[in-house]
């Protein structure tokens, strides 16, 4: 477009700096302290939480290596009472009581064995059951510590909303009185640039951002009615005329 009322071009620089503040706060929602916190805490449960998982299949699967080890020893110990029950009583030849005490003998060492290994894999469920005690604390910790940061970055994202929905509004209601072509070119202007669209010009510089002007363009904008939609040639950005 060419023309536009010059009241329209200065309610640019208004709705601009709306779209700024707007900018602004998603930038700040989008990296508020809390969510980097949150991704840090995030991980770190996950991983106890896997580790946990680990170490109770560890703890299951040592019980039922101790069950095994406890039922080894209960069977050999009962193996030796009969056997030094009959040994007592003196039945038997003395060949087969001789057979009886040489077989205790060895139920003994092979018990004293059994017990070894029964005591091996009690310490080790004991240090497995520490492992996943201590483990269970610290999730239990930072799930805590995530409800209390969420509910942080929820207070904080409220108040970044409403601030935002004022905004919003404040721009909507702004932009139904400017020229719609006007509002049109606006638009393109700041999805090319990446959120600029129009910038203040006094004289021949240009305010808040520095634009850099050719001579050429500088004579152009001195001849150009009040009217005139001017526009930086290196940028695109109209150029909102702010002399009277």
């Amino acid at each position: 477009m060419s023309t536009a009322p010059v009241s329209d071009q200065r309610a640019l620089l208004d709705l601009q700096a709306l779209d700024t503040a707007l900018a602004k706060l998603a930038h700040r929602r989008n990296s508020h302290p809390t969510l980097a916190t949150l991704a840090e805490l995030t991980a770190r449960a996950e991983d106890l939480d896997r580790s946990r998982a680990q170490t109770q299949m560890l703890v299951s699967d040592t019980r039922r290596e101790l069950l095994k080890a406890e039922t080894d020893v209960e069977q050999v110990r009962n193996r030796a009472d009969r056997d030094r029950q009959r040994l007592e009583s003196g039945t038997g030849s003395p060949k087969d009581l001789q057979a009886l005490s040489a077989e205790l003998e060895s139920l003994g060492k092979r018990q004293n064995d059994l017990e070894e290994v029964e005591l091996e894999v009690m310490e080790r469920l004991e240090a497995a059951e520490h492992e996943l005690q201590a483990t269970t604390t610290q999730l239990e910790a930072i799930r805590a510590d995530i409800t209390r940061v969420e509910a942080e970055r929820d207070a904080a994202f409220a108040e970044l909303d409403a601030e935002s929905e004022q905004h919003k509004a404040a721009r909507d209601e702004l932009a139904a009185g400017i020229d719609e072509a006007l509002l049109a070119l606006y638009e393109r202007v700041r999805a090319k640039t990446g959120g600029l669209g129009a910038v203040a010009l006094r004289g021949s510089a240009t305010q808040g951002v520095q634009v850099p002007l050719s001579l050429t363009e500088k004579a152009a904008i001195e001849a150009a009615p009040p009217e005139r939609v001017l526009r930086s040639e290196d940028y695109d950005y109209i150029l909102v005329r702010l002399d009277d």
